[in-house]
């Protein structure tokens, strides 16, 4: 049968803006894009909040065949991010195989027509031979079981829902959560808000973030001679690339890298807090790296203002007036934000219904085995399936290192289906399994597993107690190796 579609993605965000440009050099000509949202560019279209930027240097937050000479700032905010996602679309003709508004329900892997059916909220299904799911790691948002919560009588706003008309001058305000999206909007809310309480129940590591605007002069030269900017890029990931391999996934043989960075925080903290008590309670209590770090140099003076409170005794409950905090006093509020970060070990992988052969459900057969897909993109019994946002996925500490692998595994695995006049792959079992136990081997040496992680709650870990996003090698040889992996590992038809 012929399809509707000769690929689909779903997410029109970067990573399936990404798999779009490489089946787009591929010749594949029939792409169709679904994104739920009414327009592209992901989180950056999604989020919205005050202090909204990006947490790594912009110069790597690109594609590297696409780099942005104009970034106002090293690390440039929410908006440029939006704008540059816009620019990406326009410049490479993605658009057109856009559809807005297409909530994705699942789909189904047809065994006699070998075809994807797609179902979509409210719409015809439509087939496809080749499915993609470009979801993102950080797509559905978490909103915490808190006795009372529903109660609540003032307003509520979840940092992915940001309300742009709500006033927040002297309101009354809490936050829930200190994950790296707090640390952006704290300092923000502090400036505006009457009263602020953050109920922190993990600290986070911050160091210090070396930003600025970036002269005219410097975007006129990354503008005119591109290998300056190259040199700048090459320069910041590899400071990157030292943090993630030797700090993070080398914990156990280069111990002193992890050390380091905690006493850089620690010394950041030091510096702009002066009251022992409320650097206790910002220090945290394991080690860096279990979760994700992240920068700012107004964090932690944030909590040195008078009107800015920070608990860390727990929420009871929440009442139609406030909140009531773990020690029993209770802190009256006309406005609750919701900074609770995503969903992603029980909604997220993978965000929709996935159904492949001999009705296998990707979903309940992760959660009932393990999270696995050979060499971050794809999983037995799925065939012409790719999925973008998967366990041992995630390269480096920019998203662009994983999708531009991405990219590359979808060049070297589509090229050998034009040789051999195919199309449909699998990934066999054997190449799943020996990438998975190689993989989680490599493991041991982390921080996750050598460190001290159990108090970090950090969204590394799945509901197994398995680091199951990273993949742990450097970005080099996951690059090398979406361009080399054994073409054996895959059967063809």
């Amino acid at each position: 049968m012929r399809p509707d579609h000769e690929v689909v993605i779903v997410g029109a965000g970067f990573g399936g803006m990404g798999a779009a440009i490489e089946f787009k050099r591929q010749g594949v000509k029939d792409l169709l894009i679904l994104e739920r949202e009414d327009d592209l560019g992901g989180t950056w279209h999604v989020n919205r909040y005050p202090g909204l930027a990006v947490d790594i240097a912009s110069v790597t937050y690109s594609y590297s065949f696409e780099p942005n000479p104009h970034w106002s700032r090293l690390f440039a905010p929410g908006a440029e991010l939006k704008r540059y996602a816009e620019h990406v679309a326009d410049k490479y003709d993605l658009r057109r195989h856009m559809r807005f508004g297409a909530v994705v329900e699942g789909a189904r892997w047809d065994e006699d027509t070998h075809l994807w059916t797609v179902a979509i909220a409210g719409s015809a299904p439509v087939t496809t031979r080749y499915l993609v799911t470009a979801t993102g790691f950080l797509s559905q948002p978490h909103t915490p079981d808190i006795p009372g919560i529903d109660t609540f009588a003032g307003e509520i706003i979840h940092t992915t829902a940001w309300k742009d008309t709500y006033d927040l001058a002297g309101k009354r305000a809490a936050v829930i959560g200190t994950g790296a999206t707090a640390v952006q909007l704290i300092p923000e809310l502090a400036k505006t808000v009457k009263h602020l309480t953050v109920f922190q129940r993990t600290a986070i590591w911050v160091v210090p973030k070396i930003d600025g605007r970036i002269p005219p002069v410097v975007r006129r030269l990354f503008a005119k001679v591109p290998i300056t900017q190259r040199v700048a890029r090459l320069f910041n990931t590899a400071l990157l690339e030292v943090l993630m391999v030797a700090g993070v996934l080398h914990y156990k043989k280069v111990p002193m890298a992890g050390r380091s960075a905690a006493a850089l925080a620690k010394r950041h903290l030091r510096n702009q807090v002066r009251d022992p008590e409320l650097r206790r309670k910002l220090t945290p209590d394991y080690d860096f790296g279990c979760k994700r770090p992240t920068f700012s140099n107004t964090y932690f003076r944030a909590f040195t203002k008078p009107h800015v409170h920070l608990e860390t005794s727990g929420i009871e409950r929440i009442e139609p007036d406030g909140i009531v905090a773990g020690d029993g006093t209770k802190t009256k509020l006309d406005t609750l934000v919701l900074a609770t970060g995503f969903n992603l070990w029980d909604v997220n992988f993978p965000a929709i219904e996935i159904i492949g052969r001999e009705g296998r459900d990707l979903g309940k057969w992760w959660r009932d085995t393990r999270f696995q897909a050979y060499e971050g993109i794809t999983v037995p019994k799925f065939p012409n399936f790719l999925t973008l946002a998967s366990p041992y996925s995630y390269s480096g500490l920019s998203y662009f290192t994983t999708i531009e692998t991405q990219m590359r595994h979808i060049h070297r695995l589509f090229g050998e289906l034009r040789k051999r006049g195919a199309d449909t792959f699998e990934v066999t079992e054997r190449a799943n399994d020996q990438f998975l136990d190689r993989v989680t081997a490599k493991l041991d040496d982390s921080v996750f597993y050598a460190g001290s992680c159990s108090t970090a709650r950090s969204y590394y870990f799945n509901q197994h107690g398995e680091a199951a996003i990273l993949r742990p090698t450097s970005t080099l040889n996951a690059l090398r190796e979406a361009g080399r992996f054994p073409l054996d590992d895959y059967t063809y038809a």
